[in-house]
């Protein structure tokens, strides 16, 4: 099948150029109408492709949200392995609470669509689950004090499941704050 949206001349470029347009019009989509109500053509439209253009690259809604989710662990995977690359103590705790910072300043309204998305496809989690694993493990092994590091990374999740479900008890500020505080104990070795 040949991508409708590349001529042959630069198509491995534009081609890439394509898919990345399209996850990201779909996670605009999905933060203004929760990935519960994500459909293919209102990607298509916000991607300004045809929707022949778009299931040549994701066949399915359930491939699309595969690559979102694969898309969303391998920016995470690459921030944490390029504070890791610093030799620094406790570089990838801190790059995995920094992430989900900007992770939480770029979605709103709160993600509880994604619940829709994964009870549509429950082995979305697969996935997650196994890099959360490594990330865990990466975090811990890097950390001066692996415990500790352990409690920071159950506070990013902690946060985000309530962010998730809507129930959040901390606004944003005191969340940053929660953060900063564990950034501050790390750095300062005061664990």
């Amino acid at each position: 099948m040949q991508d409708p949206d590349v001529t042959h001349d630069t198509a491995p470029s534009r081609k890439a150029d394509t898919r990345m347009r399209l996850l990201d019009a779909a996670e605009a989509v999905a933060r203004r109408l929760g990935p519960g109500n994500l459909s293919l053509d209102a990607v298509a439209a916000e991607a300004g492709v045809s929707k022949g253009g778009l299931l040549y690259h994701f066949p399915s809604k359930s491939k699309l949200l595969e690559a979102l989710v694969a898309h969303h662990l391998s920016r995470l995977d690459a921030a944490l392995r390029a504070e890791e690359a610093t030799g620094r103590p406790n570089a990838a705790i801190t790059a995995y609470m920094d992430q989900f910072l900007q992770e939480a300043a770029r979605q709103k309204p709160p993600a509880s669509g994604l619940l829709a998305a994964l009870a549509e496809n429950p082995q979305l989690l697969d996935p997650i689950r196994a890099r959360e694993r490594d990330f865990l493990a990466r975090i811990r092994a890097d950390s001066t004090d692996p415990d500790f590091a352990t409690v920071a990374f159950l506070v990013v999740h902690a946060l985000r499941a309530m962010k998730m479900l809507d129930t959040e008890v901390l606004d944003e500020a005191e969340a940053q704050s929660m953060i900063g505080w564990l950034n501050r104990r790390l750095q300062d070795g005061d664990t």
